[in-house]
């Protein structure tokens, strides 16, 4: 299933994407895609309602609706760093031996097709497609990486914007390069894991103004999506709806000879197979 947020910001309604065209609306079934649907057993409690609207041609055009992120604000978004091998090859650092953890602000989430604002301030504002995992219910101490696929309610296409400058070289702070706003666009939609044959072959790539900066496959993941979760599990409680980043492949603007940096103006193309593509223009500081 392809659970999706059609509307205004702030005013999503839940839906399930039926094809490329249209959608069922299940705002009357369920509030939201958040903390209390993903605990209450998520998208199986869909099947029965999606199909018989389907069977029914109870179904809408997307139209030029807006399309939101496809998860409700998280109670936090986590990160994964240097998580290619051939990504942390471009930076010149060494592959971690166990995931690097930082944080974003859970409100730089915005929809996939929204725009993206450089900060005040910024000089080294950076791309980074990346698949992200959607918790799927309350999680700690897993005992082991395959426990973790009973965790995941999904998967997501993420752009995990960054400002450089604030990263590197304001106190070695990551978390400081990360949550601008409008730092975190995701979707269309995510995908639960039965629409994934295999999370580990996945093509991603991504375009600045048509030119081809990012491509990038799963496959060169260090740590993969059952072993970030059961790694996360050991340290802190995730919660039902939480989102996790996990890391891009080479290709990000400050790995370019000499390094390429977001301006207004600019258009952001991305996509990851099976979880869809987004378009982003950047605008300038408020």
């Amino acid at each position: 299933m392809f659970l999706m947020r059609i509307g205004a910001f702030g005013a999503e309604k839940p839906a399930v994407r039926v094809d490329d065209t249209h959608y069922v609306d299940v705002s009357d079934v369920v509030t939201d895609f958040g903390e209390a649907f993903f605990a209450a057993g998520g998208a199986a409690t869909l099947a029965g309602p999606v199909a018989e609207r389907i069977a029914a041609g109870d179904v809408h055009e997307f139209g030029d609706r807006r399309i939101g992120a496809p998860i409700a604000r998280p109670h936090q978004i986590l990160c994964i760093g240097l998580n290619f091998s051939d990504h942390a090859a471009e930076t010149g650092q060494a592959v971690p031996a166990e995931p690097i953890l930082f944080t974003k602000s859970p409100n730089t989430l915005v929809g996939p097709n929204d725009d993206v604002r450089i900060p005040r301030g910024s000089t080294k504002t950076d791309w980074e497609v990346e698949l992200g995992i959607v918790i799927g219910r309350r999680t700690s101490y897993l005992g082991s990486p395959a426990d973790a696929a009973g965790a995941i309610a999904g998967y997501v296409l993420v752009n995990d914007v960054s400002e450089r400058s604030f990263q590197m070289e304001r106190g070695g702070q990551w978390s400081k390069g990360k949550s601008a706003e409008t730092f975190n666009p995701a979707g269309p939609w995510l995908a639960t894991p039965d629409e994934i044959p295999d999370v580990g072959d996945l093509d991603m790539w991504l375009d600045v103004n048509g030119v081809r900066r990012q491509t990038g496959n799963t496959r060169t993941m260090v740590f993969d999506p059952y072993v970030i979760v059961h790694h996360l599990s050991q340290f802190l409680v995730l919660e039902p709806g939480d989102l996790i980043n996990t890391g891009t492949p080479p290709g990000v603007g400050m790995g370019q000879d000499p390094p390429v940096w977001l301006r207004p103006g600019d258009v952001i193309d991305l996509g990851i197979d099976r979880l869809g593509r987004a378009r982003q223009h950047v605008v300038p500081p408020r």
